[in-house]
């Protein structure tokens, strides 16, 4: 289980005025790599060893730890709480195998992943430990300590507060630090990939921590299931205006007469306490406490059959919906099963590329004929700027067509954009003008709902276009013509319009 690498999105030149912020806490821990924090060279031993030699061999080299390698191959990690819980209270003989007490297929952080995944992996999961991966090789351990000794961050406290919360009550106070971590960053800041990603991880872990407590209630699930996210969440992209868009997937033994009522009454839980916490119910009803989406594997993979073999307008709404998703909690193989099954059935489809095409050219970047900014012209936003219906969301559909057509696994934007230039669905130098592009609409939009919410009022996407300076506006002007030439191009591609 291992926490994905950050992409390093390159952005475009900081609006007028901009000066660069104080070495604060939460740049440093997002610009700082977990590979600055790794200590020594890996303290391995074979599986085979015995539990003494592994706690004499602990004991030599002064660690709380020992990493389990065979074959070159990490296999488990055994820590002094591990001698402690599953040797000495349980009167164990030490002669057995160290595997034997090991934590198999523990979680694992890329070498050049930022300090504040560890630490966030760290708080989620309840776990001091985490070993250091350098593709498939094992190169060290960071521990908590090795972090929160030089840092100490508002993010992992909160996600550490959320995690031991016992009521509905404390959750929803945690969740009200949410707007205030957000303003935190973007005074920070912050990227607006790594803010998008520290934010949403706020969400995964209510989530997380509100399944648990309806487990606690509800007793053991019957059948094997995965609680996936779908939209902004999925794609770690989340501001302090979201709505929740998730959805259930059971195991094939799931028998609706049977363990029906348990996972209605889970989802409904967890999705009124998400509700509860600030992120309202879908508007479409795209959760799981609806029926529809909440199904065993064989129906979801009967869904996406349906809607990429008869793109019709619905499917390809729910398409763009539920291609987005990222397990959140429970069973890792079962996602993995439906994902690969989504990704093969999507691949080299031209005519469904065709329609999503369609679908992705609704969302037109706010530029008249003579490619200069035009605000909306009437409505309760008259005279403002849609900054994500018309700007970051033509880029996300343009990275979900990239991605659908190159049968890639990745869900987050970036990452998308990254995938499809390595893959040659665009070229390296548009994917990186989207990246740029995207880089500085997301953060223009922390950056004003930052304000909204310093001045009082709640967060929103509209942006009065005389709020920018003409710096800005020219920042804006050419972000929106970079979006606008690549839709122009996939449009060439696929050529929707003989639909």
């Amino acid at each position: 289980m291992t926490a994905t690498t950050p992409p390093q999105p390159q952005t475009l030149s900081r609006p007028q005025g901009h000066t660069e912020p104080d070495s604060t806490q939460e740049t440093r821990l997002i610009t700082t790599p977990v590979r600055s924090l790794i200590r020594r060279a890996p303290v391995q031993l074979a599986p085979s060893a015995s539990i003494q030699q592994a706690a004499q061999f602990m004991q030599q080299h002064r660690v709380s730890s020992v990493l389990l390698v065979e074959d070159g191959q990490l296999v488990g990690v055994v820590t002094d709480r591990d001698l402690r819980n599953r040797v000495v209270a349980q009167a164990l003989d030490v002669g057995r195998p160290v595997a034997d007490i090991a934590t198999p297929r523990p979680y694992t952080i890329d070498v050049g992943s930022p300090a504040l995944d560890a630490l966030l992996l760290m708080a989620r999961h309840q776990i001091h430990h985490v070993p250091v991966m350098d593709g498939n090789t094992v190169v060290g351990m960071v521990t908590a300590t090795d972090v929160t000794e030089q840092h100490n961050h508002s993010a992992v406290v909160l996600a550490g507060a959320i995690r031991k919360q016992t009521t509905l009550e404390g959750l929803v106070a945690c969740a009200a630090q949410v707007k205030q971590l957000q303003r935190s960053l973007a005074a920070a800041d912050a990227s607006a990939y790594h803010t998008g990603r520290i934010v949403t991880a706020m969400t995964d872990a209510l989530t997380v921590r509100l399944l648990e407590l309806a487990e606690a209630e509800l007793g053991p699930p019957p059948v094997p299931y995965a609680w996936l996210a779908a939209g902004s969440q999925a794609r770690n992209e989340q501001t302090a205006k979201s709505d929740q868009d998730n959805c259930l997937l059971m195991d094939d033994a799931y028998d609706a007469a049977v363990h029906g009522d348990y996972f209605r009454a889970l989802s409904q839980q967890v999705c009124d306490g998400l509700n509860a916490c600030g992120y309202i119910h879908c508007p479409g009803e795209m959760m799981a406490m609806t029926d529809a989406w909440r199904q065993p594997l064989r129906q979801w993979k009967a869904y996406f059959e349906q809607w990429i073999r008869n793109p019709k307008p619905q499917a390809l709404m729910l398409t763009c919906v539920f291609f987005d998703q990222r397990r959140v909690y429970g069973s890792q193989p079962l996602f993995d099963e439906l994902r690969a099954e989504v990704l093969r059935l999507a691949k080299d489809q031209r005519i469904f590329l065709a329609y999503m095409v369609s679908i992705a050219l609704t969302h037109k970047p706010p530029l008249n004929f003579m490619n200069r900014i035009a605000p909306l012209r009437s409505g309760e936003h008259k005279g403002k700027l849609d900054l994500k219906m018309g700007g970051i969301v033509p880029i996300v559909d343009l990275a979900r067509v990239y991605a659908l057509a190159g049968g890639l696994s990745a869900v987050n934007t970036y990452e998308r954009l990254q995938g499809a230039a390595a893959s040659g669905e665009i070229s390296e130098q548009s994917a990186r003008d989207l990246r740029e592009a995207l880089e500085y609409l997301a953060g223009l939009r922390i950056r004003h709902q930052a304000q909204r919410m310093d001045d009082g009022y709640a967060a929103d996407n509209f942006l009065r276009s005389e709020d920018l300076s003409n710096f800005e506006r020219g920042h804006l002007r050419a972000a929106f013509k970079v979006v606008r030439a690549l839709q122009e191009v996939l449009e060439t591609r696929y050529q929707p319009g003989r639909l």
